[in-house]
Parts: C-alpha cells; structure tokens; sequence
C-alpha cells in the first residue's frame, strides 16, 4: 500500500514539474515575440520616418558603389547585411530583408542586432543578387505560430486572399519595386534521389532553359491560375516558409517583377 502511494506521489510530482515546465516556456515564448516586435516596430518606425525626412545629402554606398535610398540610410548604418524591405500590404509580412553571402542561413535564428532569436528575420539566397534581372530572388522567412515572419506567406493558400494580396513590395536598397503573385503552391524538402521538381534548386541567376523549366512547374502545382505567366528577363520573387502537409512541408509564392 505504501509502495503504490508513493508511485502516486512520484506521478503528481512529475506532472507538476512538467506543468511548470510548460508554463514557464510559454511565458517564455510569449516575452521573447513582445521583445521581437517592439523592436521590429522600431524598426519600421526608423524606415518610415527616415522617408519622410529631408535628406541631409550624405551619400551612404554599398560594397558595390551604389548609392543607398533615403529611407533606408539609417536601417543600413546600423546594419550593412540589409538588402532590402519585404511587405505584403494588409498583413503582417513587413520586414527587412537580410543577405549574408558567407553564410546564408545566419538570419534563421538572429535579429537585427545579430543577437540569438527564434523568430529570425526574412534572408535573401546567398546566390541572389537584386541587380541581376535574370535572377530568382528567393526569400526564406519562419512561419511562427504567433503569426509574425512568413506565417501569413500561406493565406496565398486561398484565391480569395489572392485577389486582395496580388501585390507584393520588395524594395532593394536602391529603389522601390513591386511583384506580382504568378503561383502559390505546397512543396517539400525532397530526398536527393527523388526525381521530382524541386522549386530549391532554382535560387539566383538561371539560364533561359531553367527559367522555363522553373515558370512551368510552379504553375503547374499552383493552387489557383492567376493568368500571369513570365517570360525570361523578367526577374522572379520567391518567398518560401515551412507547411505542415507533411514531413519538411513548405509553402512557396512566386511573383514576377511588374512591367513598367
């Protein structure tokens, strides 16, 4: 009797610590999105105020030479791994995008002051470049369970938030540029033998025959037609996040650069 009453005691005691466990993850989890968002607002607060400024003439260049635009001079200096701005108008998608050519996953777990944080920031392909009009930009972002990132990246899902999201801003550091959505699709980490398309091997610059190849798949396994097919010299947005169909699910948007 005293044996099975303290198999009983044991068990509660366990399933308290893993209660609390639990509790203090969550509150955790809960302090670090806050601390991530209040300085993501700043971020965005900088950006906008920045815009609206008179421009004192300070002429802030890239490693290339090129000049940096006014509203992004400051985000720069604080930062020079900052490529560009990606924004989804009426979601939650706004946020600077980062490129580090020696390590192109350095953003997946890092913030803006490259301090450890789960949420991460929206990171360029390392075999990307903005100025290539042949590249495909391909943009990797978290799909966090508190919505912030690339987690609303899959309300392209439906053709409904399609026809009101068909705009996506990814703005260079140089100049402003807007995409429009050519596909929506669910895909996944594929193994290597697998003889199946696989949108990750198509990053940066990519010759006529692989842009056709690339144009052809997506909107083959797109969830909808939305009547846009690009043609080659147009440059592609690629933005991919986690999906949860199955074992390393994604969910990828493809947009074509707008014709002006």
């Amino acid at each position: 009797m005293k044996k099975k009453k303290w198999i009983i005691n044991i068990a509660m005691l366990v399933c308290v610590l893993v209660f609390a466990g639990c509790g203090i993850y969550l509150l955790k989890y809960y302090m670090d999105t806050k601390q991530t968002k209040n300085e993501l607002a700043e971020l965005t607060e900088l950006k906008n105020e920045s815009a609206e400024e008179a421009d004192d003439g300070e002429n802030v260049q890239t490693a290339t030479g090129k000049s940096v635009m006014k509203k992004y001079k400051k985000l720069y200096k604080k930062n020079s791994d900052l490529i560009g701005w990606i924004t989804v108008k009426g979601t939650e998608i706004d946020y600077p995008v980062m490129q580090t050519p020696k390590d192109s996953e350095f953003y997946l777990h890092k913030n803006y002051k490259k301090e450890e944080d789960v949420n991460g920031l929206p990171f360029l392909d390392a075999k990307c470049d903005t100025e290539d009009k042949e590249s495909n930009l391909m943009v990797y972002g978290h799909h966090m369970k508190s919505g912030m990132m690339f987690a609303h990246l899959v309300d392209y899902d439906s053709q409904d938030f399609y026809k009101k999201h068909k705009t996506v801003i990814f703005d260079t550091l140089y100049e402003e540029r807007e995409y429009e959505v050519v596909a929506a699709f669910y895909s996944q980490v594929y193994k290597e033998d697998e003889k199946v398309f696989k949108y990750y091997n198509y990053p940066g610059h990519i010759s006529k025959k692989q842009f056709n190849t690339y144009v052809k798949n997506i909107k083959k396994l797109s969830r909808y037609d939305t009547g846009i097919t690009p043609e080659y010299g147009e440059q592609l947005l690629t933005m991919v996040t986690c999906a949860y169909q199955t074992e390393d699910g994604r969910f990828v948007v493809v947009a074509r650069r707008k014709r002006r």
